[in-house]
């Protein structure tokens, strides 16, 4: 199994997984002609894709769902609020598969755990994704941790962590205060102290990778997420991987 992210923040997300013959898109916050470039740095294109999943409704994870799906005929899985809230945007989808975020379910050779999260969404899930030997874990978009995503975080082998933004950042930077409020909020976005003490309280000994994702433009820097991460990890800041807006993260293979 492996994966890569085509980019990661509030200008567009898009995290691909593949296994054998299943290549899965968590969320596409891309036109299609953006996707189809970012893919092609992969070395594929968007009709090779199998799937796509689905995170929750906000215009940086949907924007391209519904146009990528229809010119591919690809099916869509999403939770029945994020539907409900996106219908409009959506459009008439090829196949459209409602979710619950509680209860597995098989795409292709991938196995999908949803799990809830909080965020200032209609019904925002996050996922555990696995081929049977392998687990990526993906926590992005929530303003808070819970003992039930750390349970599902628990011993996987790779997994993309939103460090969004530096808490001192964020209070001294250009967003009003209305919007620093909802970022730093329990339904906003993950801080890299939050995340870093989210690393202490699962089991991490099986982790290969580890991905600092959602970084804010304007309220963090990179090397910020990934000294919070590696302190909490006890590693070198170096063996972070950082996902960046416009060039995403590279083919990450779990062993």
């Amino acid at each position: 199994m492996r994966f890569a992210l085509l980019g990661s923040g509030s200008r567009g997300n898009a995290t691909l997984v593949v296994k054998g013959k299943t290549a899965l898109l968590i969320d596409c916050g891309f036109s299609a002609r953006e996707l189809e470039m970012r893919l092609g740095r992969l070395g594929l294109s968007s009709s090779q894709l199998s799937a796509i999943v689905v995170t929750h409704e906000h215009n940086d994870h949907i924007g391209g769902v519904g146009a990528v799906a229809r010119r591919h005929r690809l099916p869509v899985w999403l939770s029945h609020g994020s539907y409900r809230a996106a219908e409009k945007r959506l459009g008439e989808l090829p196949a459209r598969h409602t979710l619950n975020c509680h209860e597995p379910f098989a795409v292709g050779e991938l196995m999908l755990q949803p799990y809830p999260v909080p965020h200032d969404a209609r019904e925002p899930c996050q996922f555990v994704v696995g081929d049977g030997a392998k687990r990526l874990g993906i926590l992005t978009d929530a303003g808070r941790s819970t003992q039930h995503i750390e349970s599902c975080l628990d011993n996987c082998d790779a997994l993309i962590l939103e460090c969004n933004h530096d808490t001192q950042m964020l209070a001294e930077g250009p967003y009003p205060p209305a919007l620093q409020a909802r970022v730093g909020g329990a339904l906003g976005h993950l801080s890299n102290d939050q995340s870093a003490e989210m690393l202490g309280r699962i089991d991490t000994g099986r982790l290969q990778h580890l991905v600092a994702a959602h970084i804010s433009e304007k309220n963090n820097r990179p090397e910020l997420a990934a000294r919070a991460l590696s302190g909490a990890l006890g590693c070198e800041p170096g063996w972070i991987a950082l996902a960046g807006q416009d060039n995403g993260l590279d083919w990450r293979e779990i062993l």
